[in-house]
């Protein structure tokens, strides 16, 4: 039994007694870390995937499924990761909610692992999330939030985190922190084992997109610790600050609205966008995610939602630069959710109409590149 002092509203401090030794909760939290790492030990890797590309090029551009995860999304890893974090650190505790501020996939992942360990998880989203996610969302046992203002997330959830004792995840802070970027059979990880028989085994590039920036930062970092000359960029969606807060160094730069494109992109600066350790960074149009995506179902065969297209076309751009340039090699970029939790919008007409995006023109310059090896001006 330990002996903590805890200052009240009046001033007056109080003494009180916690045990943080009970054996219950003790018993408790091993349980659970067994069922989070356990849930680990039963997944299998999740495949890469090659994009076609004419042999003449010398180049290979992969992508990293990660929408094969029990819970459909690269965020499983993430929620996998924020659930040891927080219960090895004591801040998840039994019968008390998670609460998550989520644009929507890391939300359902969450809601997966909370339900694995029996707690109650609540999800802080923008009213625009997509009804899919919500479904599924529920499905797993979670209550959804919905906030008219997407830059609101963060202090509802804590004020919800507060009322009930409750705690409040905060990936956009943690994402970062909780994954181990040395190794482990982190995804950076992941990606240099499952080249290492293919003909360039080094990536030229790897492209990853960025909700929190926890995944941009563990490739990068994984490549700066295993000394690889891979360069890492980040792509970012219309509606976001990264891109802006990562050329003029502003960690205060903010957007007045949330992105069109869910999973990627933030209103504010997040404290897991590491903008130190990547490379570069390019802006793309809503309306080229779409198109990028839309290509990806035509080449071969899948649907993945939004983000992915963000990369994808990044992607697609990289490996133009470097067929201009006679340069061979290999490119990595993610698939990162389903597409099937977006037919209402990415693969919806009607859904681009009322956007006013018109995705001709960025359909065009795919379509050229894939048949002449030349991006259009």
């Amino acid at each position: 039994m330990s002996t903590i002092e805890r200052r009240q509203a009046g001033g007056a401090a109080a003494t009180i007694d916690v045990d943080r030794g009970d054996p219950v909760y003790r018993a408790w939290l091993k349980e659970a870390v067994r069922k989070v790492q356990a849930d680990a030990n039963r997944s299998a890797d999740t495949h890469l995937l090659r994009f076609p590309l004419p042999e003449e090029w010398g180049i290979d551009l992969y992508l990293k499924d990660e929408s094969t995860h029990p819970t459909g999304s690269l965020k499983h890893r993430l929620a996998r990761s924020l659930f040891l974090y927080g219960l090895c650190n004591g801040w998840i505790r039994p019968g008390k909610p998670v609460i998550e501020a989520s644009s929507g996939s890391t939300a359902v992942s969450e809601a997966y692992f909370a339900k694995l360990i029996g707690v109650p998880f609540v999800a802080v989203m923008p009213r625009t999330t997509s009804r899919e996610k919500t479904r599924l969302i529920e499905f797993h046992g979670g209550r959804c939030h919905l906030v008219d203002d997407p830059r609101t997330v963060y202090e509802v959830s804590a004020q919800l985190a507060a009322e009930t004792g409750g705690h409040y995840m905060d990936q956009f802070t943690y994402a970062e922190r909780a994954t181990d970027w040395r190794g482990n059979n982190n995804i950076a990880e992941s990606i240099y084992e499952q080249l290492r028989m293919e003909r360039y085994p080094e990536p030229a590039w790897i492209v990853a997109t960025a909700g929190t920036g926890g995944t941009s930062a563990t490739i990068a970092r994984y490549v700066h610790y295993m000394q690889y000359d891979t360069l890492v960029c980040v792509p970012d969606p219309e509606n976001s600050c990264f891109f802006e807060g990562w050329t003029t160094g502003d960690p205060g730069v903010s957007s007045d609205c949330g992105s069109r494109i869910e999973g990627i992109g933030r209103p504010r600066m997040e404290p897991s966008f590491v903008t130190g350790a990547i490379d570069r960074m390019m802006k793309v149009p809503d309306a080229a995610s779409v198109a990028a995506v839309r290509a990806l179902e035509r080449a071969i065969g899948r649907k993945a939602g939004g983000s992915t297209g963000t990369g994808l076309w990044s992607a697609l751009k990289i490996v133009a630069e470097m067929v201009a340039e006679g340069r061979k090699g290999s490119v990595v970029t993610l698939i990162c959710d389903p597409g099937d939790r977006y037919l209402d919008k990415y693969y919806s007409d009607a859904w681009l109409e009322e956007q006013g995006l018109d995705i001709a023109p960025y359909t065009e310059a795919i379509d050229s590149l894939l048949a002449t090896g030349v991006w259009p001006d």
